[in-house]
């Protein structure tokens, strides 16, 4: 993800996405806006209309669809207080130009070149018996429509100067004027439809978090020297995989920390640390977060290291893996940066991964950076804990209850137990288990062939 440095281009996606979540009819008048932005690059692709191999009738949809596209944004942001009110801005000024005139007029005079009024005789059968034209008018007021004798006297001339062409070629002559110069501002549709899209993808994202009974808000900037905030945050990575997640309330006295969480396998670690990296990113982008709410600092880089699969053509082994992202994390970590590291140093043994844990929070330290480190290095931890060492550890831990069962919140502290033998009971890996399985297979193995 890129999301803006730019504080001045977060707080403007800021201010459209809070007006309209906040203006139903506003964003009643966005969508619509959107849907014809869709029909009109259907249009353009081919894909719309039965006349759409007739170039002239395919191209004057186009036009249609332009004028209608302008006229929705003249009329529907008017009122708009955020950068919506660019849009109205925008359809204002091409309003106002030739370009604009010109294929209004166009247009025009394809739908109403002249006006008919005829006298029809019924019968008493009800069947017509005849009719006459009472009037016929030209709409002389549109600028494509010259009298019948300037029609002739330029036929003639052209015929004179050795020109031959169709009714057709000369409508086509006229849209294609009109075409090149609405050009340039139509070329901007495509922008404005990527553009819509992000802004529609937050407001449906917080849709789906309200219609699963959680919230999401935008979030308050502050300095990393003070505290972070996160209430009521939430997974919405479970929420797209038809999960609910359980919201947690997450606090540290500051953002310029490193943040250490213990706790059982399975009690919502590893998701903790994917929900605080989604908030930050979009958080950046100016966008809703997932939490009730949020006070965040911005930061200059997000940096996620997680723990990858073993591959068939990977040059090292899993410590060997385990060393080349922690070199990769510090060639490109910059002071400030947010660093999110899934349990570090797992793949080597206690001692010698607890001595590279100790290095890498270390020098972590040097960047001032907000870390989240997840770890089954329990002893190690409390240890860190109990000496204050290093001054901007924070521990946390997952939150049991009576049970001994993940709570999927997370209290200050660190875990006494990765509850391992619960896991193992959980998914049958005890020796009774184990052994109830062998002699199963031993007995099945020994029965005579038939």
């Amino acid at each position: 993800a890129h999301p803006p440095s730019d504080s001045s281009v977060v707080e403007f996606r800021r201010e459209i996405a809070s007006e309209l979540a906040s203006s139903p009819e506003l964003r009643a008048e966005f969508e619509q806006l959107y849907t014809l932005l869709c029909r009109f690059r259907g249009a353009l692709e081919g894909a719309a209309g039965s006349k759409r191999f007739d170039s002239n009738r395919r191209q004057l949809e186009l036009l249609g669809q332009t004028k209608k596209i302008i006229g929705r944004m003249a009329c529907g942001f008017g009122a708009a207080r955020s950068g919506l009110a660019r849009l109205h801005a925008f359809a204002m000024r091409v309003q106002a130009a030739e370009p604009y005139q010109s294929m209004a007029q166009l247009l025009q005079y394809d739908e109403h070149l002249a006006t008919l009024n005829l006298r029809v005789r019924v019968g008493a059968d009800g069947h017509i018996h005849g009719f006459e034209i009472a009037a016929l008018k030209e709409n002389v007021q549109n600028a494509f429509v010259t009298s019948p004798w300037r029609r002739w006297l330029s036929k003639v001339e052209l015929l004179l100067r050795g020109f031959r062409f169709g009714e057709g070629e000369v409508m086509a002559r006229l849209i294609d004027a009109v075409f090149d110069g609405i050009l340039p501002d139509v070329a901007l549709f495509v922008q404005l439809l990527g553009d819509m899209e992000f802004y529609l993808g937050t407001l449906g994202f917080r849709d789906v978090a309200k219609a699963a009974g959680l919230d999401v808000c935008l979030p308050e900037f502050v300095s990393a020297d003070e505290p972070r905030v996160l209430q009521g945050l939430f997974n919405p990575l479970l929420a797209a995989h038809g999960t609910h997640p359980v919201p947690c309330d997450f606090r540290t006295d500051a953002h310029s920390t490193t943040v250490l969480i213990t706790g059982p396998n399975s009690g919502g670690k590893t998701r903790l640390l994917q929900s605080i990296g989604l908030a930050q990113v979009l958080a950046h982008a100016g966008v809703f977060v997932p939490a009730k709410q949020a006070r965040i600092a911005m930061c200059s880089r997000l940096v996620v290291s997680l723990i990858q699969e073993t591959t068939a053509d990977q040059s090292e082994g899993r410590l060997g893996m385990e060393l080349i992202r922690i070199r990769a994390l510090f060639e490109r970590l910059p002071p400030g940066a947010m660093v999110i590291l899934d349990e570090l140093c797992s793949g080597t043994n206690p001692s010698e991964g607890e001595e590279i844990f100790e290095l890498v929070i270390t020098v972590l330290a040097r960047l001032t950076p907000q870390a989240f480190i997840t770890t089954h290095f329990l002893n190690f931890t409390a240890r860190l804990e109990r000496e204050r060492k290093l001054g901007d550890l924070r521990f946390f831990q997952v939150q049991l209850d009576h049970h001994q069962q993940a709570t999927y919140q997370f209290v200050d502290g660190v875990a006494q137990t990765s509850l391992a033998q619960r896991a193992a009971e959980r998914l049958g890996v005890t020796g009774d288990q184990l052994m109830s399985l062998v002699e199963r297979n031993v007995a099945i193995a020994s029965r005579p062939a038939e």
